[in-house]
């Protein structure tokens, strides 16, 4: 009998476990829940004797007074005729100013955003802090990002110090 239990003791104790979870499932499905009808709070109405009533506020309107307010003395100014600037071809850089369309990931739009806010210069670009970055980032609107991404900073100390080979090494061809 001792072996009996050896070799299937296991077997038994499992095939008790599973018969008491049977007796134990089918035993609650004979039993139904009665359910009470929901009050008028758990039904997210509530009875209108519960709502106060509140007598509507009359605002009376305040006289504003009109305010004098003195012409201002405009002088006239001189209009002096200047030269009309001389035509600019669409990928070269204005006279103090760098070609910011050799970074990798700046194109025209963006060129013209970075001229909106004053960034004119690789060497203006290559002294960002991360603080610097953040501000200009903010106001990229859709470029947002492209600065960290792109690696502008980097990028812009290699052509701010005149280094095209360092460039061409680390970002490819000009």
């Amino acid at each position: 009998m001792q072996e009996f239990f050896m070799d299937y003791g296991l077997w038994l104790l499992v095939g008790l476990l599973v018969i008491i979870g049977l007796v134990f499932l089918l035993s609650g499905k004979g039993k139904t829940k009665e359910v009470s009808p929901p009050s008028a709070v758990e039904a997210g109405t509530i009875p209108v004797a519960a709502v106060p009533v509140v007598p509507p506020v009359v605002i009376e309107p305040v006289a504003v007074e009109p305010v004098a307010v003195e012409p201002i003395a405009v002088e006239p100014v001189a209009v002096v005729e200047a030269e009309a600037p001389a035509p600019v071809a669409a990928g070269t850089p204005e006279a103090g100013e760098d070609d910011l369309l050799r970074m990798k990931g700046v194109g025209l739009k963006l060129k013209a955003l970075l001229h909106e806010l004053g960034i004119t210069r690789f060497a203006q670009i290559a002294a960002w802090t991360d603080t610097d970055i953040a501000a200009i980032d903010a106001r990229l609107g859709n470029f947002k990002g492209r600065p960290i991404r792109d690696q502008w900073v980097d990028q812009a100390k290699y052509l701010a110090a005149g280094d095209i080979a360092g460039f061409e090494a680390q970002y490819g061809k000009l």
